[in-house]
């Protein structure tokens, strides 16, 4: 059964912030730029990076980078619409599904040029992450222990 709480009543016992409790914004953009890597805060820096990867690795960052940002952005999208219609109303009707399948899409676009840049089969992609799970559910089904527990390696 669902316990319904009043807010008014969680609002009460909220502990009023204190002077003393306050950040400097300023102080913490200062201590932001120093905990952050000489790559995220010069393009220069970040340039040489890129193309010490490539060299190295022998992989399209810039086409990693484009699937990267592409399949968090359209996730996003994707996420964007579950939203609305879990928390604001929004119908799961046709036109919802239809949008959805494009977000999908999108994603998939984005995956595969990921795959791309790391010369990856698609294929063996998927067949990885098959045994990966095959491996982490030895059942064959959802378990939340092993959810919860996982053997080491298993990311």
């Amino acid at each position: 059964m669902i316990e319904l709480i009043d807010l008014e009543t969680v609002r009460r016992n909220i502990p009023e912030e204190k002077s003393t409790d306050k950040i400097d914004l300023n102080k913490y953009k200062n201590f932001v730029q120093e905990v952050t890597s000489a790559e995220s805060n010069n393009s220069s820096f970040m340039t040489e990076r890129i193309k010490q990867l490539e060299f190295d690795s022998k992989t399209n960052i810039a086409l990693l980078m484009t699937g990267a940002i592409g399949i968090a952005s359209e996730g996003g999208e994707f996420a964007e619409i579950i939203k609305k219609c879990v928390f604001q109303g929004k119908p799961m009707d046709d036109d919802t599904k239809y949008h959805i399948k494009r977000e999908l899409g999108d994603i998939i676009w984005y995956w595969i040029n990921s795959c791309r840049a790391l010369d990856l089969d698609p294929n063996e992609v998927i067949k990885e992450n098959v045994n990966k799970l095959k491996a982490r559910y030895p059942g064959g089904e959802f378990d939340v222990h092993y959810s919860e527990n996982r053997k080491q390696g298993d990311l």
